[in-house]
């Protein structure tokens, strides 16, 4: 199964199991993201109470357990507690950070939209989305997922929109080029490493260029 964007809101072993979960995208909804920042956990590290707090939008880039590259996104009032903490889990799950850019090349950033499988047929949504200057559709039962350059975001969601209602989930996502296959110590490891970002109420999202076998996640989700 390849890793797209797992979820840091929910379990890891189920994220790694779908590919993309739903979380909030500080990059499309800054205004949500800090109010979702200040929800998560009253009696965390958001204050709640300051208007005058800044919040910054910051990316991480390093190496995980079995070489697997990872972004980490966050939203957050003090830089030097949250690059601590995310260092701190890398370091204890035998990755490291390193500098910005150091793996993003690894991934493409694009505009990605979804829809549920009824919202239209995949002939209907690929004329939509082609007219509309998107890169690529994929339909399946689960649904469409349409992909497009982050220049092209705002005018693909738009007329995606004004063709099939509100789609189910838009943002900009970071795309693997070529997913690392993960044996089964090093994909628990991994999972250990996501549990803990997980915990950050800092992070927003992560993505990862893992692939792990259906089997492998069978037995880690026994």
């Amino acid at each position: 199964m390849n890793g797209v964007e797992v979820d840091v809101a929910g379990d890891a072993v189920a994220a790694l199991a779908a590919g993309v979960v739903d979380t909030v995208d500080a990059d499309v909804d800054y205004d949500g993201a800090v109010a979702h920042h200040l929800a998560r956990d009253q009696g965390g590290h958001a204050s709640g109470g300051d208007d005058d707090t800044h919040y910054e939008e910051i990316r991480y880039e390093g190496y995980g357990p079995g070489g697997v590259a990872v972004i980490v996104e966050v939203l957050t009032d003090i830089r030097n507690r949250t690059a601590s903490e995310v260092r701190a889990a890398f370091t204890k799950y035998g990755g490291n950070l390193g500098e910005n850019g150091s793996v993003s090349f690894m991934f493409e950033r694009v505009g990605l939209i979804v829809y549920g499988a009824d919202a239209a047929s995949a002939d209907d949504m690929f004329e939509v989305a082609l007219e509309a200057s998107a890169s690529d559709v994929e339909s399946s039962d689960a649904g469409h997922e349409v992909m497009c350059k982050p220049d092209d975001f705002s005018a693909v969601r738009d007329a995606l929109e004004a063709r099939f209602g509100n789609a189910e989930d838009t943002r900009l996502d970071w795309k693997p080029q070529n997913p690392v296959a993960v044996d089964e110590d090093a994909a628990g490891i991994l999972l250990k490493l996501l549990d803990a970002l997980d915990d950050n109420d800092d992070v927003q999202r992560v993505a990862a260029n893992f692939d792990v076998a259906d089997d492998v996640l069978e037995r880690l989700s026994a």
